[in-house]
């Protein structure tokens, strides 16, 4: 397993992991603008045996990042790449000094609720009718300042289970991978 920033040639393996997410309106086209145009944005892939099994992506808006979309393909799941990818989202979010993640995420979405509140995330709000496809609303979770005590903590401790589970990944990817247009 290997983890690197999203290249423009990687999305539309992205954009068929999103597919079977659910993920709205996500195109192959959208996640190459993301990569190409968006200075802000920072989307890394999971790269076992050379495809995209999991990608995750982030926006860094001022002071706070946010995360626009994660996915890992069905026939991978259950393997710790979500909490993989969603580490080094944090770490991506850390370095670049914000002060804290945000995210949406569907009310049924049960799996991704539990995945990001291991991780810290908790419930600020909600988007009535924020998913088009179904009418669905969304749930608004954040995290607590990324530099406080129990963040760090936390991340640690995650930190050690994915070491376990993917040894020698160490899930840290150079910033200068992330330069738009040369991924």
């Amino acid at each position: 397993m290997v983890l690197r920033a999203m290249r423009p040639a990687d999305a539309a393996s992205v954009a068929a992991i999103a597919a079977e997410t659910p993920a709205e309106g996500w195109t192959a086209r959208a996640f190459e603008r993301e990569v190409t145009t968006n200075a802000g944005a920072r989307y890394l892939v999971a790269v076992e045996h050379g495809a995209v099994v999991g990608f995750g992506g982030l926006w860094l808006i001022v002071d706070q990042a946010h995360i626009t979309n994660m996915g890992v393909a069905l026939s991978h799941r259950g393997r710790g790449i979500g909490r993989l990818l969603l580490y080094a989202l944090f770490d991506i979010a850390t370095r670049a000094k914000v002060d804290s993640l945000t995210l949406e995420v569907r009310v049924s979405n049960d799996p991704a609720r539990a995945l990001y509140t291991q991780f810290g995330f908790y419930e600020t709000g909600r988007r009535t009718a924020y998913y088009r496809d179904t009418g669905e609303d969304a749930l608004i979770m954040t995290t607590e300042s990324l530099i406080s005590l129990p963040v760090f903590q936390r991340l640690q401790a995650l930190r050690d289970h994915i070491q376990r589970d993917f040894p020698g990944i160490l899930p840290v990817v150079a910033e200068a991978e992330f330069e738009t247009g040369a991924n």
